[in-house]
């Protein structure tokens, strides 16, 4: 999970107005630690370097990236944590969700997320590290893509079907590894594995080394959200899948019973639309 991964660009850039582009920045941006400088921004996103210069300008001037001085790159700069923290802090999953995931990391041993699907994306909105010196390059605001992880893998696969259409129509199976479900005819017949056993497993398919069972949280049938356990290979061999996946499920079960409907459905409201 510490593989830098680029945001998918939706729409062609040229036709983008500024604010368009200046969010496209900042979710590029986010996808990265290390930065980007001007001339590679311009030419990744395929916006003109003299534009790209002047959004950059603005962003830095308004705080929202900084300048890394060393190197000429940018980074996201801590207002937006400020602004995302709110968001999070108005929504009760995030809440509800973090003493199970710190039951869940003292029953498995292993690093536990809550994921929700946003922009064809999942977003990380609650983690809890294992014990331990292996830690994961994810965070509470961290995008990832859907079709590699165990949290995108549940969240998808418990959508109504026409929703789930909309989510995959176009949808770029980007490999990472030689593991990775690269077809939408393979990762349909994945999605249907998955609602038949109810969870779903990221077996090295977004970084090898890496192993996570994920379960979705569930409001009527449908995945408002989903609780993942992350660990090794060596940390969850394929004989103890099982094990967490029972675990995994508890959390989840427990997590739905605590949530309002109505209020996690306006937390997660056109997340699939976009």
């Amino acid at each position: 999970m510490t593989a830098m991964r680029k945001p998918a660009v939706s729409r062609n850039m040229a036709s983008m107005n500024s604010v368009e582009r200046a969010f496209a920045i900042l979710e590029f941006l986010n996808s990265s630690r290390r930065g980007w400088n001007i001339s590679e921004m311009s030419r990744k996103l395929g916006i003109p370097k003299s534009s790209t210069h002047v959004l950059f300008s603005t962003l830095d001037r308004l705080g929202y990236i900084k300048e890394l001085q060393s190197s000429r790159r940018y980074q996201l700069s801590p207002k937006l944590y400020g602004l995302g923290r709110r968001a999070l802090e108005a929504a009760p999953l995030p809440i509800i969700a973090l003493p199970h995931l710190h039951w869940l990391v003292q029953q498995t041993n292993l690093t536990t997320h809550v994921g929700i699907l946003e922009k064809r994306q999942v977003v990380f909105v609650q983690k809890v590290d294992g014990p331990g010196f292996i830690k994961f390059d994810t965070y509470i605001g961290k995008c990832s893509p859907l079709h590699c992880t165990g949290l995108g893998k549940s969240l998808v696969s418990f959508q109504p079907e026409e929703e789930l259409a909309l989510i995959l129509e176009k949808y770029n199976f980007s490999r990472f590894t030689k593991k990775t479900i690269s077809s939408h005819t393979a990762f349909m017949t994945e999605c249907a594995r998955i609602r038949s056993s109810g969870y779903s497993v990221d077996d090295e398919e977004e970084e090898l080394g890496v192993r996570c069972v994920a379960v979705p949280i569930l409001s009527d049938g449908i995945a408002v959200a989903a609780i993942s356990a992350t660990g090794t290979t060596a940390q969850i061999p394929p004989e103890n899948i099982a094990e967490v996946v029972s675990k995994t499920m508890c959390a989840a079960s427990r997590i739905a019973a605590q949530l309002q409907p109505t209020r996690i459905r306006r937390y997660t409201t056109a997340a699939t639309k976009a």
